[in-house]
């Protein structure tokens, strides 16, 4: 961060260095990146969405009592899913867990974390999320963020 310009750097998190209107080598601008944070796994755990282009924060989630980064970011690619559809908006959605996207895509998340009291907002979201997939369509494409390549999600909570 010393090294960049503070343009690059507000808010603490590093901005993506190379945006792409049309498919370049970055990630789409016009796309919303998703990130997770967990205290412990498992831990409280927060959410949230950004506009990459704009590194605007779209929506935030949490700290639910007790959950676990994957759940966490299938919960936040679900969230960007319903709204981009309600916006009627054709944008990709970036997330840094393999884990989270297959389970986006098989419609399931396939936790290992007990179903207890400390768990029960969680796996009420989860359900939440599941119907959704199950119940409605979608066109965007949900892509890995490239953190080697393109640096840190502008979603990142910075907390590592």
């Amino acid at each position: 961060a010393f090294r960049g310009r503070y343009a690059d750097f507000r808010d603490g998190h590093a901005r993506a260095a190379k945006l792409s209107r049309a498919g370049g080598d970055g990630p789409a601008a016009d796309s919303i990146a998703v990130d997770a944070a967990c205290s412990g796994n498992p831990g409280p755990m927060e959410y949230r969405g950004v506009i990459v282009g704009a590194g605007r924060e779209i929506f935030r989630q949490g700290p639910l009592k007790t959950g676990t980064n994957n759940i966490g970011e299938f919960l936040a690619i679900v969230h960007a899913l319903a709204y981009l559809k309600r916006e009627k908006l054709e944008w990709p959605v970036y997330s840094d867990s393999v884990q989270a996207i297959r389970w986006v895509q098989g419609k399931q998340c396939k936790t290992k974390l007990p179903n207890t009291e400390d768990t029960r907002e969680v796996f009420t979201l989860i359900a939440r999320a599941q119907d959704w997939l199950r119940e409605n369509s979608y066109t965007n494409e949900v892509r890995k963020w490239k953190t080697d390549t393109w640096g840190e999600s502008p979603a990142d909570f910075g907390r590592k």
